[in-house]
Parts: structure tokens; sequence; C-alpha cells
């Protein structure tokens, strides 16, 4: 029984590890926005007025790039201050999120 135990943890163990692995560090240029809107942005005032109302609403912020629509954790002050504007987000990549780890402004 006990060897039961030790290889379901092991095996368990290895789920943890192998899906820590699937996150790549990356480096993606897109347009900042908010996670609700996307591309498309519902209100008057601008890309800009729009992300900054909706990520105050609970949003989180985002990074469009062409027709994907990354959520972005972390570095809110520098998003913030780029919203709607093109910017290069470097940051471990899960699925369609990204832990931002630097953002500067895209070219």
């Amino acid at each position: 029984m006990k060897i039961k135990n030790i290889l379901s943890t092991l095996a368990a163990f290895g789920l943890m590890t192998s899906s820590l692995a699937l996150a790549q560090s990356a480096t993606l240029k897109g347009v900042v926005s908010d996670q609700m809107c996307g591309a498309k942005h519902m209100m008057d005032g601008g890309a800009a007025k729009c992300t900054r109302e909706c990520v105050k609403n609970g949003s989180p912020y985002a990074l469009v790039v062409g027709s994907k629509v990354y959520t972005l954790k972390g570095h809110s002050a520098e998003l913030d201050k780029l919203a709607g504007e093109s910017a290069i987000v470097t940051g471990k990549v899960s699925g369609m999120t990204v832990d931002v780890s630097s953002v500067k402004a895209g070219k």
C-alpha cells in the first residue's frame, strides 16, 4: 500500500512540474487593452480611456496581438501609461495569460 501512495505522489509531482514547464518565456508586441474589450472598445473617448475605465471596473489588462488577446498579470502602473498604445511585453506565457516581467513602449 505504501508503494502505491509513493507512486501516486510521484505522479502528482510529475504533473505539477510538467505544467510549470509549459509556461514559456516570450516577448510579445501588441496593443495594450483590457480583457473585456480586447480589440473592440465599447466606450466613447478612445482606446486609452476605455481601457482605463474597464480596468478600474475589474477587467484585467490585456495585450492584443493580431487576433489573439493575452491576459496580462502584473506591472499595472506601466500598462496604464501605455493603455491604447503599442507595447512590447516580456514574461512567462501560459496559454493566453502572460505573467509580465517587463513592459516598454512599442516602436
